[in-house]
């Protein structure tokens, strides 16, 4: 199954389920126009596939003492396998970092680290940088979030 082999029902299945992935399959089938069964077996389809990975509760950052979000820019020293495995094996330490992205142009990685407080955003930074040699980090702090989803911008509306 490839990401453009999918018809409007397994669009709407995966538009339904990022948001609300608790539906049962009796609701989720009434809503995409499917009786139980084959909303069942194309869920599990979807599973199989790799496109659904997995199933989880959103939970407030700031309601559990998470309150500041930081975007980290990293610039690498250099390139080798070497700092790599460096960097592979701190970030793999620091659970505070919830997203990584190895970017194209002036920063090599983007990292969105949640943490309670500034304390701990500097003892976070403060190890990263004594355990890792960077050429440059930058710390980008979230003032608010104005928006935040984890559903992809499915087209539900073609056949």
């Amino acid at each position: 199954m490839t990401n453009h082999g999918f018809d409007r029902i397994d669009r709407r299945i995966l538009h339904e389920l990022m948001r609300d992935a608790t539906l049962p399959v009796a609701q989720l089938a009434e809503r995409v126009g499917l009786s139980q069964t084959p909303c069942w077996k194309r869920v599990q389809k979807l599973e199989a596939a790799g496109v659904i990975t997995g199933r989880v509760a959103l939970v407030s950052a700031e309601k559990i003492g998470l309150a500041l979000t930081v975007f980290v820019e990293i610039a690498a020293t250099d390139h080798t396998t070497a700092w790599r495995d460096s960097f592979a094996e701190v970030i793999a330490d620091h659970p505070q970092i919830v997203e990584l992205h190895r970017m194209a142009g002036e920063v090599d990685y983007l990292l969105k680290v949640v943490v309670p407080d500034m304390q701990a955003y500097d003892a976070f930074y403060l190890d990263l940088t004594r355990r890792l040699p960077c050429r440059s980090v930058i710390s980008k702090f979230s003032m608010e979030r104005m928006r935040a989803t984890t559903a992809l911008p499915i087209d539900i509306t073609t056949a």
